[in-house]
């Protein structure tokens, strides 16, 4: 349900936006000079000219969709595609997943509503063929996509390397961290960092996978986020009471396996770490807290998992070099009633989007409107966020016409 409201938030918004902005085109009136000028002269007009400024589309998008969030970011992406006047082509992912089914249910509501035909156009298949030839095709002009960085980068290299000039509007992943500073409230640290790590089974880009713990308080801490993780229900998440449902597939439980055994030799895992028996079909496995050094090689690698690092800090320049030891910069969390560390972490945390204090979620949870979703570094690769007030603009290109008054 949450998902739905966001992508209608997306729909409200992105026409709010044309509408606010009147499409993002005006016209001016460059007065003529009142000097007789010499042929040749080009800084000022002989005559009055009228002179617009317009934002036109490319062409055709192609869009191609991750399997988490499969309603709400397709429709973001697919929506700011098509509202500044480009036709899309749409690839919901499909390794692995059902989500395409989620991509014709996506299809038939924007038919059944109006858009004309051929401008939301739906193929599935594999990346390795059918992203390929989106990235490729000399008749796809720009390019929309949400994943990883692995994927994403190889798509603009090969699109640039056959000398194609697409637009590309590109987010990828994130290995996100939090500092828990030793002035933080830390009931709601630890409730926050327990949402923001393990909701949605810590399968979304926003998801958090690193905490930084003041030395100080970090046992306490630790309790405390043990104890919360201990609380959470895993199983069918049709249930109410179920917080955590099963990883996309079996590709990530064997990614999970494989982290879990990293940890175990070379770390501490707190909580968690095994599968579960649901009664159902699918993998189900525990959220898992390891206590590890900073500088293995699980803080670098995008998991996509309920699996927490946890590390602990003595000053604070130290937590914010070791949350900004990343090449990833997407979100960011901080919990401290120091002003001076909450100053600072302003000024120097390399992340799109920021969150301090906030209780409800560390890292997750942004709102359209209000949160633009962008990602900095290996995150994303225009710096302007969706659900943001300068998202649209990627999907348009400017031009400016002057035509000469008699």
């Amino acid at each position: 349900m949450g998902e739905v409201d966001e992508a209608i938030d997306f729909l409200r918004y992105y026409a709010f936006q044309m509408i606010k902005n009147k499409g993002y085109s005006e016209s001016l009136y460059l007065h003529g000079s009142r000097v007789k000028v010499r042929l040749g002269f080009h800084g000022s007009p002989g005559r009055g000219e009228r002179v617009s400024h317009l934002m036109k589309p490319y062409g055709v998008f192609g869009v191609i969709a991750p399997f988490n969030f499969p309603v709400s970011i397709s429709t973001g992406m697919s929506s700011g595609a098509m509202i500044t006047g480009n036709t899309i082509v749409f690839k919901p992912s499909s390794t692995g997943n059902m989500s395409m089914l989620t991509g014709v249910l996506l299809y038939h509501l924007f038919r059944d509503v109006g858009i004309p035909p051929g401008v939301f156009n739906y193929v599935s298949g594999p990346g390795s063929v059918v992203g390929d030839e989106l990235v490729i095709n000399s008749s796809v002009s720009g390019i929309v996509f949400t994943g990883s960085m692995e994927v994403g980068m190889s798509m603009i290299g090969k699109s640039y390397g056959l000398g194609q000039n697409k637009a590309f509007i590109v987010e990828m992943g994130g290995k996100n961290s939090t500092i828990v500073s030793d002035s933080a409230y830390l009931e709601g640290a630890a409730a926050g960092v327990v949402a923001a790590a393990f909701g949605f089974g810590g399968q979304k880009c926003s998801a958090l996978s690193r905490v930084y713990v003041q030395n100080s308080v970090s046992e306490r801490f630790m309790e405390l986020l043990t104890q919360k993780a201990r609380e959470i229900k895993v199983g069918n998440p049709m249930e109410r009471d179920v917080y955590m449902g099963p990883l996309i597939s079996g590709e990530a439980y064997e990614r999970f396996k494989s982290a879990v055994e990293l940890a175990a030799r070379d770390g501490k895992i707190i909580w968690g770490g095994g599968t579960l028996k649901a009664g159902l079909n699918g993998y189900y496995v525990e959220p898992t807290i390891v206590k590890l050094s900073h500088g293995h090689e699980l803080y670098r690698k995008e998991l996509f998992l309920p699996f927490l690092l946890v590390d602990s800090y003595e000053s604070f320049e130290d937590a914010i070099r070791m949350a900004n030891d990343s090449q990833y910069g997407l979100t960011a969390g901080l919990y401290s009633r120091k002003k001076s560390e909450i100053t600072m972490f302003k000024k120097t945390i390399s992340a799109g989007v920021v969150y301090i204090n906030r209780y409800s979620s560390a890292t997750t949870g942004a709102i359209v409107g209000f949160h633009p979703f962008v990602g900095w570094k290996g995150s994303g690769t225009s710096g302007k966020g969706t659900g943001g007030r300068y998202y649209l603009l990627q999907f348009l290109r400017e031009q400016s016409i002057s035509e000469s008054i008699p």
